[in-house]
């Protein structure tokens, strides 16, 4: 790994330097282990610990596979997905990797008894195999998370619409989570040339969700006027929504959990901003019972900032918990758009509000190559900035889970794989000075 390390960091190896790295036969990743996934029986979801499940273990390097590519991971970053693989919820991600196992041969290498996690990661191409041609070895790389095989005409049209459509590092194995990782070749991106490693592995997930979710038509397709309100406005997700808001003339109305995050969102140039902590909504009487009272007091607030206008888009992603009130709280002939759901996965809400006032409920899940490749295009233009907040080592990536399972973070969190410090990976110095004000903001700074 030392070799691979040195090469990237010297900014002097070329594409066929590269070629001649000595692949090593195992790498160090971080795991669940399949002999692990009834370790949290009885216990409530809040109090499971992604610090006992998860492992830094060396595994042995897959065979590469035709149309894909072997990437030294200098970056990767925290998903909810993660901390889902983690805690062994909704099920074992071990499920995933038998059926995917059982649809070819070179599938079946997904299929262990480990499974390596992580849907982000920023690096360098080290091998391609058959059929490769878009990338080289030395290539400066993103991810984004969508491993589909295209098998069937049901996803040429929309690739998440096809019936193999996987997530990478959640679905399948050999995830980013680890000092080298194998990837679908269309799954790759040009990093941005103004990035870290850190701040570029952060985005790949959570940006391309934002962008379908709230900008492509396959989402909410968001209009210049419209009304936005944005759940967790400061988070991984929210985060990119809110800037993506901003950009496409639009009114985001950002809800958020604590002051600190209310600047944060103020500082991305958002005006309006809800602190639900400060105002105690609390939209259940009970685990069965919703309180209407409290959806009304919520749309008031809303229409006090807006002056008395209701969310065009309600941008939903923490479910249970808020999504009564998402229905509730959008304008006659609105949209709630749907993806995710980190509080719980069994939605309720009030159907006369749904039907009567003509609202639509779209569901969104991740992106296709194309609406990945225009959320990491904004990335590059300097058009919408990574949130990456905080960043650990691989070493202690259960931390970092732990931080995002307990909602004690804002952005991204970040973890450095073969990088050794931060701040490394900036190829363009220039274009990163211009835009340093705003790449800061998320970072505290």
């Amino acid at each position: 790994m030392q070799q691979i390390l040195e090469a990237i960091t010297s900014g002097n190896a070329h594409g066929e330097d590269y070629a001649a790295l000595e692949i090593p036969d195992a790498y160090r990743g971080v795991t669940v282990h399949k002999d692990d996934v009834d370790m949290f029986e009885g216990v409530a979801t809040r109090d499971k610990d992604p610090r006992r499940s998860l492992h830094l273990d060396d595994v042995p390097v897959p065979e590469l596979a035709p149309g894909e590519a072997l990437v030294a991971v200098m970056a990767s970053a925290i998903n909810y997905n993660t901390v889902w693989t983690s805690i062994f919820e909704p099920l074992p991600t071990f499920a995933f990797l038998e059926r995917y196992g059982r649809l070819s041969a070179l599938t079946k290498r997904h299929d262990l008894p480990y499974h390596v996690v992580g849907s982000d990661l920023a690096g360098v191409v080290l091998r391609t195999g058959a059929g490769v041609n878009a990338w080289k070895p030395g290539a400066d790389v993103v991810a984004h998370c969508l491993s589909v095989e295209l098998e069937s005409p049901d996803g040429h049209n929309d690739t998440m619409l096809d019936p193999e459509q996987r997530i990478w590092g959640f679905e399948t194995n050999f995830g980013g989570l680890a000092q080298l990782a194998i990837v679908k070749a269309n799954q790759l991106m040009p990093k941005p040339d103004h990035l870290t490693w850190e701040e570029a592995a952060s985005p790949g997930l959570v940006n391309s969700t934002a962008y379908r979710q709230l900008v492509s038509r396959n989402g909410a397709d968001v209009k210049q006027g419209d009304t936005v309100l944005i759940w967790g406005a400061s988070g991984g997700l929210g985060s990119y929504a809110t800037q993506l808001a901003l950009n496409g003339g639009a009114t985001p109305v950002c809800v958020v959990s604590s002051p600190r995050k209310a600047e944060l969102v103020r500082s991305m140039g958002a005006e309006l901003v809800i602190d639900r902590s400060a105002e105690a909504y609390a939209f259940w009487k009970d685990p069965q019972t919703q309180d209407p009272k409290e959806w009304r007091r919520f749309g008031a607030k809303i229409r006090e900032l807006t002056g008395g206008e209701d969310p065009d888009i309600v941008f939903e992603h923490p479910g249970r918990e808020t999504f009564g009130a998402s229905v509730f709280v959008a304008r006659r002939g609105g949209t709630i758009v749907t993806c995710a759901s980190t509080s719980g996965y069994m939605h309720e809400y009030d159907n006369r509000y749904l039907w009567m006032s003509l609202k639509r409920i779209v569901s969104s899940h991740f992106a296709n190559y194309r609406e990945a490749w225009e959320a990491n295009r904004l990335i590059a233009r300097g058009q919408v900035h990574p949130t990456v907040s905080k960043v650990y080592p691989l070493d202690q990536a259960g931390q970092a889970a732990l931080d995002v399972h307990q909602n004690a973070h804002q952005g991204k969190v970040g973890v450095l794989c073969l990088a050794p410090t931060e701040g490394l990976g900036v190829r363009d110095p220039e274009k990163r000075e211009r835009h340093l004000s705003a790449i800061n903001r998320f970072r505290g700074v």
